[in-house]
């Protein structure tokens, strides 16, 4: 059975800290209550993106929450995991779904409504829109879209999104009253001095608008 889409969806990274491996990064982050893990690494050879993520994948299944592979869907499918996140310069999300069935979570980024839209006819499962503001996680980030570009978006796209992009604790309310479906963060837990504190804040502010998330750390 597919996986709900995660509200919370924390991006583990070994670039913008130095500190933990992915796989200590997610088991704090589900610690802290996320509710999805999207591993993320551009650099390294085949091999070593699978036992990354094997070994992360491993963390998040004696957890009950959903692993998400960034970009690589050949390693998505080899450590199993229950989902893959595309750019719009990767393997596009109709031929993901073709080979690897409805079972998964296929989600794609999209900047602008036709790409969204191009997205859910391809079949995906929900859209990352963004950098809804100012991001240092990617040196190649575009200009931040705004929150008025995000509600124009969601009036737009009927799939679930979750806003990226130098998002904190304090924006969630101003994103979901947008109509996002929820975030996805990297910098504000993953390079946190504490972060389980960090993803327990996000957990809290997800509780003030009434939102209760599926993680079992969660509740």
């Amino acid at each position: 059975m597919k996986p709900p889409v995660p509200r919370f969806l924390v991006i583990t990274d070994t670039v913008l800290q130095t500190r933990y491996t992915h796989a200590e990064l997610a088991r704090q982050a589900i610690e802290g209550g996320a509710d999805g893990i999207q591993f993320r690494q551009k650099e390294g050879s085949g091999r070593e993106l699978y036992r990354a993520a094997l070994e992360t994948h491993r963390v998040c299944q004696e957890e009950e929450v959903p692993l998400i592979v960034n970009d690589r869907l050949d390693i998505a499918m080899a450590v199993d995991a229950e989902g893959v996140h595309l750019g719009q310069e990767d393997l596009p999300a109709e031929v993901a779904r073709r080979l690897w069935g409805l079972e998964r979570l296929i989600g794609v980024s999209a900047h602008t409504v036709p790409q969204g839209q191009s997205a859910l006819h391809a079949g995906a499962d929900y859209i990352g829109f963004g950098p809804v503001y100012a991001t240092g996680s990617k040196p190649d980030a575009r200009p931040p879209t705004g929150v008025e570009a995000l509600r124009r978006f969601c009036q737009r796209v009927p799939l679930p999104v979750l806003a990226i992009g130098g998002v904190r604790a304090e924006h969630v309310s101003e994103l979901l009253d947008a109509g996002a479906y929820g975030v996805a963060v990297i910098s504000a837990v993953c390079c946190a001095e504490d972060v389980v504190a960090a993803a327990r804040q996000f957990v809290e502010a997800f509780r003030a608008c009434g939102v209760l998330l599926g993680s079992p750390r969660s509740g």
